[in-house]
């Protein structure tokens, strides 16, 4: 069987009169291998061989597509490294610039959806992609789209094939590409204070058609696994991958490699997310910002204030005029004279401790 799983371009949609928020990226199509062909390349597309991935392009978007090929084979790495397992080994990664195009390059038998901006054949080891969004004419983030269908053919290479739940399919490519981090908090904040989170058991095989639920499977799926390799449980997450590539049914590997069961580990993950979300959407709050705008300006005013007092302060005492000491007299310039003497002007001698005038 082959796994399909085709990444929307990311337009939005509202949900009943609610928050702004994106369809769900991921559609996955299970269709039977054999019945899959892959038609051929157009005749000008360019292909750089990298060793273990070809990318193939239209000449005109190669300023677009060289970051992509330069951050390939430090991407090949930090998914092997996250998956503790070799991935990768040869993938086809088909550039197009209009999602027609990325249409016609794609497998005849399971075409990419029309909302799709990349859609990935982990059983093909086919990556298709487009740099044109399918509506409007908007260019798409070509690279977190590329990060993101890179990540199902590395998950298939790293367990060989075998069940992965949806969620933690779709919930890793979304934390390795990266996309849309903050409209992902929004939409994990709205679902943890409205109590609307989605048991994790119901996103195994398939995530809910409406806008606003699929954001909210997408985006606690991204979470959940953003809590399963957390610092101290990365080697668990690695014995995880281990497990299923060796065959074990995945909720009895991720047992086993955790010590608990899904089901705990989702508890203590609905705890962590009620004391990192309950408190900060009253901080951004419309009115709660603008209190906070408004004391910051004041504080800002009055420290201001005190600055230019201080400036004034300054400027006055340096533009003061300087006073001069005063001039000595002259009598203080002359020797003390005991007692008075008389006949001012004339010269005097000191004679047997006396002073005389001299006539």
């Amino acid at each position: 069987m082959l796994l399909i799983a085709s990444s929307f371009f990311g337009a939005t949609a509202r949900a009943n009169d609610g928050p702004v928020i994106s369809p769900p990226r991921d559609v996955p199509l299970v269709l039977p291998a054999t019945s899959v062909g892959v038609p051929p390349l157009p005749p000008n597309y360019l292909q750089q061989d990298l060793g273990w991935m070809t990318i193939a392009y239209p000449p005109s978007v190669h300023d677009r597509v060289r970051p992509l090929i330069e951050e390939a084979p430090a991407l090949k790495a930090a998914l092997a490294d996250l998956l503790g397992q070799p991935v990768l080994e040869h993938v086809d990664v088909r550039i197009a610039r209009s999602a027609d195009d990325m249409a016609a390059m794609s497998p005849r038998d399971a075409p990419p959806p029309s909302y799709a901006s990349g859609v990935a054949y982990p059983a093909l080891h086919l990556v298709a992609l487009t740099l044109t969004a399918p509506v409007g004419a908007e260019t798409t983030e070509i690279d977190s789209v590329f990060r993101h269908e890179l990540f199902h053919v590395a998950l298939e290479d790293a367990v060989r094939g075998h069940h992965v739940p949806l969620w933690f399919n779709e919930g890793m490519a979304v934390h390795v590409s990266g996309e849309h981090p903050w409209q992902r908090v929004k939409t994990l904040w709205d679902a943890t204070l409205s109590h609307s989170v989605i048991p994790l058991p119901d996103l195994d095989r398939s995530f809910p058609a409406q806008n606003y639920e699929a954001s909210v499977a997408y985006a606690e799926s991204a979470d959940f696994v953003r809590y399963l390799l957390r610092q101290q449980d990365q080697s668990r997450f690695a014995s995880l991958v281990e497990r299923v590539r060796g065959g074990q049914p995945f909720d009895r590997a991720l047992a086993d490699a955790y010590d608990t069961d899904v089901r705990k580990l989702e508890y203590h993950w609905r705890e962590d997310i009620a004391k990192r979300y309950t408190f900060w959407p009253f901080l951004l709050s419309g009115s709660t910002v603008w209190t906070l705008a408004l004391g910051a300006l004041i504080v800002g005013y009055v420290r201001k204030r005190g600055r230019d007092r201080a400036t004034l302060a300054r400027w006055e005492e340096e533009d003061a005029p300087r006073e001069r000491p005063p001039k000595p007299e002259l009598a203080s310039e002359l020797p003390s004279v005991p007692g008075e003497i008389s006949g001012r002007g004339l010269p005097k001698i000191e004679h047997e401790g006396g002073w005389h005038t001299l006539h």
